[in-house]
């Protein structure tokens, strides 16, 4: 009996690249764009962008990272962590190195007793911390009450779901990244009948290459509509 020899393609994401020019703005994520631009007059010594995910929060905290060198006389270490990720042991390091912080993915997981401490040292001795979140402060059950009652005084300012100007140019881009040029016909087919989230968006473009590369096929409503489908079918397994 002769043994079938199945190939699977090598499939390789797409390396991320957080420029400034890269960055679509539209009604949804214009409010939040402005805010990292606002910086140092900022009303507050902190500032929290929330929302989706997928939505752009962390291309914007790079952008921020490069606004802060833009804007001052000398260089400025601006450092992105993960909230998860900041210890009581590290806080001094953090502070001495970077005037300005940004802090990713403000969770209940975080160390709540760390991220008070991160909190009064930048408030009380100087500095500027970009929060990013996909939560307002006020949903999050922190509970240290301590820490809940300083975060819900920071500033926010949402990112909302995309309208559709932003997820024309979203999948258009996602498809870009992938060196993928779609069809007139393949763009309206997802943007009339896919969820209309940054996540799906984001979780569509990547089934659609997978498939494509798998059964070798070029990208067409057909190979997109089984995308769909197996996306939905893994959702409903994820239920179960």
């Amino acid at each position: 009996m002769t043994k079938l020899n199945t190939q699977f393609p090598f499939i390789f994401e797409p390396t991320k690249q957080y420029l400034l020019q890269d960055f679509m703005i539209s009604h949804c994520n214009h409010h939040a764009y402005q805010t990292i631009k606002l910086w140092p007059n900022w009303p507050f010594f902190a500032m929290l962008i929330f929302g989706p995910k997928g939505s752009g929060k962390t291309h914007l905290a790079h952008i921020f990272t490069q606004h802060v060198c833009l804007s001052s006389s000398k260089p400025v270490q601006t450092e992105i962590l993960q909230a998860c990720d900041i210890t009581l042991n590290k806080i001094p390091r953090i502070h001495a190195q970077n005037p300005c912080l940004v802090v990713e993915n403000v969770s209940q997981k975080v160390d709540e007793e760390a991220l008070f401490h991160l909190f009064n040292i930048y408030q009380n001795e100087g500095g500027y911390i970009l929060f990013t979140s996909a939560q307002s402060f006020i949903q999050i059950p922190f509970k240290l009450p301590d820490l809940a009652s300083r975060l819900k005084i920071v500033p926010a300012v949402p990112i909302l779901q995309p309208d559709d100007q932003m997820l024309e140019a979203l999948i258009v881009k996602l498809f870009s990244d992938r060196q993928i040029t779609l069809t007139s016909e393949v763009l309206n087919y997802i943007l009339q009948n896919m969820e209309r989230s940054f996540a799906y968006a984001e979780k569509l473009v990547k089934q659609v290459d997978d498939l494509s590369l798998a059964l070798k096929r070029a990208v067409t409503v057909p190979l997109v509509k089984q995308a769909m489908i197996e996306l939905k079918n893994n959702f409903q397994q994820e239920l179960f």
